[in-house]
């Protein structure tokens, strides 16, 4: 949502024209009727109810002051084709520094570097002039400037910045006082609450928007701690990093993303809630930088298949895929195949709840931590870890021994041993594997939660399940270092 500053108005003109008809060009004053006055008392009801629809004006007359435009300066290199063709204009030729010059290369090879402007919006959340804004808006933060709704320009430091949460933290200074707003509630928002959007939308400056709240936590794949709220109060381009507010002018969201096939707004707008945002701002203040709490564990959604595959009563909490190295999860004993059920007392609905749950853990802290194995509830003591900020998670080793191949008809699979283990080499497209994403290439590291080392470990297990009546198997599968667990209905003769 970051936005540069050309842009263009398409002006349009509204023409009226009025015809009159004259009888032989004569005006006759009885040829048309003199109109009635209005009847104001049979109008009065209406009146009433127009004075019923809400107004906002003192609102935004108390927040405005707090809300600002944000401009990034910023040297970005060029875009263009990384190479151009022999151009055919003789040495010397206007023409060919002309386009010489449109090359994304210097003379020396390097990359050739523009002055980029990006807009966003921000808010004042103390009088000291700390400013809430979006980690896309400010980038680096090399050279920013905040522009107050008197246009008082004011150069902002940047304070810190979490991508993972698209948040950042700058500060101006002033020789007084500056307005500001507070943060509310956004857990008690309902779906159908008022809320007013303020910010700059297309490098306009303050502009005002209202609508309703159309849902709450949203996930649109930004990152692993998605929980928007989705408003349909305009936003468009220049909007990121301002504020949502109540009705009584406190900030429920941070606005950071639309959707829109056209780049324009359509009414589906996104905005961090104002309990995530406080909890990362008051990081950023204090030190900079946002500390999560780790557990060390690669987790998935868990399904009705999944769930009846692991003999657990519904689709709840989060299955364990893959467990880092030297992680705390591998330290207190969390495997592969656990469902994580709860959390410190806490019930865990989905993968999101466990993300968020262990992220807000305090590193180094102990915590108690409830999952389902071997059809039956366990409970392990975990001290959490500081998260990583270069992450690698632990890959399975690769088997050794004679290369095999082997069939699961009742999978639909076809496998085969390979120095990585034992891989998919083809999936009959009517199988239920491939409705489920399964795919040529995808290593097989258990079945029924054993590990595999060769394709007939793998049709063992699915024998083992067939006669023991299951109606599905459970395998976990690694492709491009990830892993997750698929539910593979058994095809019974």
């Amino acid at each position: 949502m970051r936005n540069g500053r050309n842009f263009s108005w398409r002006r349009s003109a509204l023409a009226l024209t009025t015809a009159g008809i004259f009888a032989a060009g004569i005006w006759s004053a009885t040829a048309v009727a003199e109109p009635a006055p209005l009847d104001t008392q049979s109008a009065a009801p209406a009146a009433t109810a127009l004075e019923r629809l809400p107004s906002f004006a003192d609102l935004v007359q108390k927040v405005n002051p707090a809300v600002v435009s944000i401009r990034v300066d910023e040297e970005v290199e060029a875009r263009g084709s990384a190479a151009m063709p022999d151009l055919p204009f003789p040495p010397g030729s206007p023409f060919e520094k002309f386009f010489r010059d449109l090359q994304p290369q210097g003379p020396d090879g390097a990359p050739r570097r523009r002055h980029a402007t990006a807009l966003g919006s921000g808010f004042l959340i103390s009088a000291d002039g700390y400013i809430v804004t979006n980690n896309h808006v400010v980038g680096d933060g090399k050279d920013i400037t905040v522009v107050r709704d008197d246009g008082t320009e004011m150069s902002a430091k940047l304070i810190g910045r979490d991508p993972k949460t698209d948040l950042a933290l700058v500060k101006v200074e002033s020789k007084g006082a500056l307005p500001y707003v507070v943060f509310g509630d956004s857990d008690s928002v309902r779906v159908g609450d008022w809320v007013l959007a303020v910010g700059n939308p297309f490098g306009l400056g303050g502009t005002v928007t209202t609508g309703i709240v159309s849902a709450r936590g949203r996930e649109i794949g930004a990152g692993p701690y998605d929980d928007f709220i989705q408003i349909d109060a305009s936003i468009n381009k220049g909007n990121s990093g301002g504020p949502t507010f109540d009705v009584h002018g406190n900030v429920v969201g941070v606005n950071t993303a639309i959707f829109s096939p056209t780049g324009g707004s359509v009414g589906i707008g996104f905005a961090i809630p104002a309990a995530i945002a406080q909890k990362v701002i008051a990081q950023l203040k204090e030190d900079g930088k946002v500390t999560r709490g780790w557990l060390g564990v690669t987790i998935q959604q868990v399904d009705d298949d999944l769930a009846a595959s692991l003999l657990l009563d519904k689709a709840r909490g989060a299955l364990v895929a893959q467990v880092a190295e030297d992680s705390p999860a591998e330290d207190s004993g969390i495997k592969t195949g656990d469902v994580i059920l709860n959390v410190n007392g806490k019930e865990m609905e989905d993968v999101r709840a466990v993300s968020r749950t262990v992220a807000d853990l305090e590193p180094d802290t102990d915590a108690e931590i409830v999952v389902w194995r071997d059809e039956g509830r366990k409970t392990i003591d975990v001290e959490i870890g500081t998260f990583p900020e270069n992450l690698e998670m632990a890959s399975a080793a690769p088997s050794d021994g004679t290369p095999e191949a082997g069939t699961t008809e009742s999978l639909g699979l076809a496998l085969a041993e390979t120095p990585d283990g034992v891989v998919i080499r083809s999936v009959d497209p009517a199988s239920d594997a491939a409705e489920k994403g399964v795919r040529p290439g995808d290593v097989i590291v258990k079945v029924s939660g054993r590990d595999v080392k060769k394709p007939s470990d793998v049709v063992a297990g699915v024998e083992e399940a067939s006669k023991a009546d299951k109606n599905s198997v459970l395998l976990l599968l690694r492709s491009e270092e990830q892993q997750r667990f698929v539910a593979l209905t058994l095809e019974k003769s």
